[in-house]
């Protein structure tokens, strides 16, 4: 039982993803160790090693196995950990003693299970993927299942970043599920924010930034940029972000005949910050498969007015007077007039953005952090 809730605490943050490779449970996860670092625990983060990166470079992160491109069956990729060696894990446990392991995404094959067959800390997890709907997802949900109803008992914490996300698990256990939303650096945002913006002022630049596939929604946002067009010639569409769509996407807005629109591909962060200051309205027309939206936090953060796809996971982010930019993507000709209305109305603007700038700053990495560190001293003197 800890006598000081202020006292010095060994927190591993249990990564199965090439943590060097950017993505937002990664990022996240980032964040999160710096943020506790800096209120003076000695947090680390525990990860497979990727093939072409050196260890020695990454001072706060331990390498366990190796990181292995696996593709998942929604046609994506990524480089995880398949399989650790038992006396491996045994060092470093041995060696670390760590009070809280917080496992991030636990159903990722292996780490985390591997690591909570060994681990005598306090054992916390973070769900933050929702699977979407469709028949694919509840065959694998079926088939997964008894693997991970082993691991939920095995935890004594559980968190999701949305309820959306917390879904699955909720039919696993009679656990309570915390609810601790992903969080974002405002001071990063604000640093930029504050920069002078040149650009045209009859040009309206609509911007979304994502992979290009199905779920993401694109295709809507053309057939909608269509009409906006009709009304609004001037206006434009930067597209930034790669996937298996890029070219039905191209080709469709050479039929749609659509003028304006420039497809960048990946951009770096540096990149996507100006994009997102330079840009009018933030568009994320996403379907479904999304449990937050850390994109929509972004943008927000940027004061940029954001239409959104109405799906769970973006309506858990959207909320207040956040729900005026939720729509439905296929519904083409409401798509359309919420961009032109976001676009064009002064006052609507002006009145999201007074709304996002207050509302953004309950996701700013402190105020997440000061969730988990509650959480974990919660378990720590309950034990």
């Amino acid at each position: 039982m800890l006598q000081n809730e202020h006292v010095r605490l060994k927190i591993g943050l249990v990564c199965p993803y090439n943590i060097t490779k950017g993505g937002g449970v990664q990022e996240g996860i980032l964040a999160i160790r710096h943020e506790l670092a800096a209120r003076g625990h000695d947090a680390k983060i525990i990860t497979p090693l990727p093939r072409d990166v050196n260890a020695h470079d990454w001072p706060d992160v331990i390498f366990i196995g190796t990181a292995t491109d696996v593709k998942s069956p929604f046609a994506t990729t990524a480089q995880i950990s398949v399989s650790l060696k038992n006396d491996e894990i045994e060092r470093v446990l041995a060696h670390e003693h760590f009070d809280v392991l917080h496992f991030h995404e636990p159903w990722v094959p292996m780490m985390s299970r591997q690591l909570l067959g060994k681990s005598e800390g306090i054992n916390v997890a973070t769900f933050h993927a929702r699977l979407p709907d469709t028949l694919m997802s509840k065959t694998i949900e079926a088939v997964v299942t008894p693997y991970t109803k082993p691991l939920v008992k095995r935890l004594d914490g559980l968190t999701a970043v949305s309820n959306a996300a917390a879904e699955y698990v909720q039919g696993l256990t009679k656990k309570p599920i915390h609810i601790i939303p992903n969080g974002i650096d405002l001071k990063k945002y604000k640093a930029v924010n504050q920069n002078q913006i040149n650009k045209p002022e009859s040009t309206k630049t609509i911007l979304f930034i994502g992979r290009l596939e199905k779920r993401k929604g694109v295709k809507y946002l053309l057939k909608a940029l269509g009409l906006v067009q009709k009304q609004i010639p001037e206006v434009r569409l930067i597209i930034a972000g790669e996937g298996p769509d890029r070219e039905r996407l191209e080709l469709l807005t050479a039929q749609l005949n659509l003028k304006n629109v420039e497809f960048k591909g990946f951009v770096d962060e540096a990149t996507k910050m100006e994009l997102l200051r330079q840009a009018d309205v933030f568009c994320s027309p996403a379907l479904y498969g999304e449990s937050f939206g850390i994109v929509l936090l972004e943008a927000m953060a940027m004061n940029l007015p954001i239409v959104a796809g109405d799906n769970p996971g973006y309506k858990a982010v959207l909320q207040e007077r956040g729900k005026l930019s939720l729509v439905s993507p296929k519904n083409t000709e409401a798509f359309a007039r919420r961009l032109e209305v976001f676009l064009e109305d002064a006052e609507l603007q002006a009145i999201w953005r007074n709304w996002a700038s207050m509302y953004v700053k309950a996701f700013d990495y402190p105020k997440v952090v000061d969730k988990y560190e509650e959480l974990y001293r919660e378990l720590l003197k309950a034990r």
